[in-house]
């Protein structure tokens, strides 16, 4: 979710400082895998409440975080359309549900959060929950899913989950993205058309414009 609907690069930055000289821990061991990984695998060293510690951010420094460009447009056109999609993040639930309604994005009906898989990116788990939540099998539905993706650890557990990547380019540099193994990289979701669902197979069109090369 962070890095390719929204950006809230700034406000993690300033929440993960306020709470490291709060629990006295290096800030630099969560902001430094902030995108792709799981901040529970690192603070519950230190506090087990860490759903509630991410909870705060969209509260506090809600007005520190932007749209990636495009995304409500994408979003809204999936909607309207009644197409199935999901949110797999990283994030706690109540950093994913602050987010969207600090931002007023469209709520997704199907939500994989950090809390719902034992292991996180880049293994396949949440990717793999998400097709189950959206009635579709694994195998049945091998590169039929698109991700979208922004940080390596999430390419590569997309590719793991036998679904097609798009990248964006938000977070990390264009060779990593390649490097992951993503299918298509682009610089935002101004790139990401949605053309149409065509209701006779449930297929959805989508148009990729501008894909870029390192």
């Amino acid at each position: 979710m962070d890095g390719t609907i929204i950006d809230s690069t700034a406000a993690v930055v300033k929440h993960w400082q306020k709470v490291g000289e709060e629990l006295g821990f290096d800030p630099e061991i969560v902001l430094q895998t902030a995108h792709g990984r799981r901040s529970i695998d690192t603070i519950a060293l230190y506090d087990p409440n860490v759903s509630h510690i991410e909870g705060l951010i969209p509260r506090q420094y809600g007005a520190d975080a932007v749209e990636i460009p495009g995304a409500r447009r994408l979003l809204g056109s999936l909607e309207e359309a009644k197409v199935p999609w999901a949110i797999v993040t990283s994030g706690t639930r109540p950093l994913v549900t602050g987010w969207l309604e600090v931002m007023k994005l469209s709520h997704p009906k199907n939500l994989v959060v950090a809390e719902d898989v034992t292991i996180g990116k880049p293994a396949p788990d949440c990717y793999l929950l998400g097709k189950a939540r959206l009635g579709l099998s694994a195998e049945r539905a091998r590169g039929e899913v698109l991700v979208i993706e922004d940080a390596p650890a999430g390419v590569q557990a997309g590719k793991a989950a036998g679904c097609k990547v798009l990248a964006v380019a938000t977070s990390h540099k264009i060779g990593q993205l390649k490097g992951a193994g993503a299918d298509w990289i682009v610089q935002d979701l101004r790139s990401v058309m949605f053309i149409g669902l065509d209701e006779t197979n449930g297929q959805v069109h989508i148009e990729i414009r501008n894909a870029v090369e390192e």
